[in-house]
């Protein structure tokens, strides 16, 4: 009989092996959300497509991740959340295709539309990680996994040097090579017994939902949506608020963003690994804070300022330098993607044995709010004419998050105090 040190050994390898392969498949499934919204711009000039045409384009993948995120959640839970993440991969793959050899809107849509299964991979992926991993660090586990978003930012860097060396479609090409190397790495490397199938689970939305209910997995899940959704409606609308903001190339705005989308992914291990160490109640709240005082500097629009002296009218013009303004754009993706780590580390301990449904929650939570606040950044700057008018939005959503969680917290506190570790 294997002593618990021997288990706790063979976890640890498991783990190894599982959590990179697991990454890489989340970093490309991250990089196919946000493909068309640098690619689109290309496609927007070759198809002369209207607005609406291109809107389509970027809210699909979004849109079809919230839809396929609950079903792909309760498959991983009844099939073995190995065989959705190969089922998954295997779909982006076949996207990959149809983007390298249509050349026709209608074709884009269905590949954009596929790309979807990026969500089915996040929550089928969730499962498969923490599967094999101890409480004490599920808060980093969960943070490496979640810092698989960074691929949205590649795909930033990707899709203009591809365009400017080749054609865009070499991003699609090697999405392709990566995706099939991540299968059949998974499929060689993982024992299907990683993620044991339990065919007799119980599946019913109806029991599931009205447990969450009792357990407060309805609010967390809110305010992850909430801090989620936002992080990525801002990754998507960065380049285009940059490069209109300071006069730049929509390239350049696009690479500008990744300095808000890499570090902000990043932070979601350390906001993992300091909930693991310090309470996520804790964390979220410090991070929540951080994120607001920067939303506070930048919804200040630039501005000039009259002065009636004695004798004359003194002229004061302020605007943030597009230096200054990038380091609390830095600071805004660090604490969103802290405060993220943290909110996904709570909901997942709170429900531990509906790992993979949580997970599909969430991104439902996140997807439905990253396809709403673009269409209301677009409605309020229409309306305003202010493009920092965005900010000032988020700061008006996070602030409101951040007083509904802290009463959420007092309770979760008292909890904490029968339940050590949360």
């Amino acid at each position: 009989m294997k002593s618990e040190a021997d288990l706790e050994d063979e976890r640890l390898a498991s783990l190894a092996v599982v959590l990179p392969l697991a990454v890489t498949g989340f970093v490309i499934a991250a990089g196919c959300w946000t493909l068309f919204a640098v690619a689109g711009i290309h496609l927007r000039a070759e198809l002369s497509l209207s607005d609406l045409q291109f809107g389509l384009l970027l809210a699909m993948p979004m849109a079809v991740s919230a839809l396929l995120a609950v079903p792909a959640g309760l498959a991983a839970r009844k099939f073995g959340a190995r065989r959705i993440m190969l089922i998954c991969l295997a779909g982006l793959a076949a996207c990959m295709v149809i983007l390298l050899t249509t050349d026709t809107f209608p074709g884009y849509l269905l590949a954009a539309g596929g790309l979807g299964l990026a969500g089915g991979f996040y929550s089928a992926g969730l499962q498969f990680v923490t599967s094999n991993c101890q409480r004490h660090r599920l808060g980093l586990v969960l943070g490496v996994f979640g810092a698989g978003v960074t691929g949205a930012g590649f795909t930033y860097y990707l899709v203009p040097l591809f365009h400017e060396a080749f054609s865009w479609q070499g991003v699609p090409l090697a999405y392709l090579i990566v995706l099939v190397l991540v299968i059949a790495l998974l499929l060689l490397l993982t024992d299907p017994e990683d993620a044991v199938a339990d065919s007799e689970t119980e599946i019913s939305t109806r029991i599931m939902f009205g447990r969450f209910r009792q357990q407060g997995i309805w609010q967390l899940g809110a305010y992850f949506g909430v801090v989620a959704g936002s992080f990525f409606a801002l990754a998507l609308w960065l380049p285009d608020y940059l490069s209109a903001q300071f006069d730049l190339q929509v390239e350049s705005g696009a690479r500008l963003a990744q300095w808000f989308i890499i570090p902000g992914a990043l932070a979601q291990i350390l906001g993992g690994g300091l909930s693991d160490r310090y309470g996520s109640p804790r964390v979220i709240s410090r991070s929540l804070l951080i994120g607001l005082v920067a939303l506070m500097v930048l919804s200040y629009p630039p501005m000039t300022l009259f002065i009636r002296g004695v004798e004359t009218t003194i002229k004061v013009e302020f605007a943030l330098p597009m230096n200054v303004e990038s380091i609390f754009v830095v600071v805004l993706g660090m604490a969103l993607g802290c405060a993220m780590g943290s909110l996904q580390r709570m909901v997942i301990i709170e429900s531990r044995q509906n790992i993979a449904f949580v997970a599909g929650l969430l991104l439902v939570c996140a997807c439905s709010v990253a396809f709403l606040l673009p269409v209301i950044f677009g409605a309020v700057n229409h309306w305003l004419g202010v493009r920092s008018a965005v900010f000032m939005i988020l700061f008006l959503l996070l602030g409101l998050c951040q007083f509904l969680f802290a009463r959420f917290s007092r309770c979760h506190e008292r909890l904490a105090l029968l339940q050590p570790g949360i």
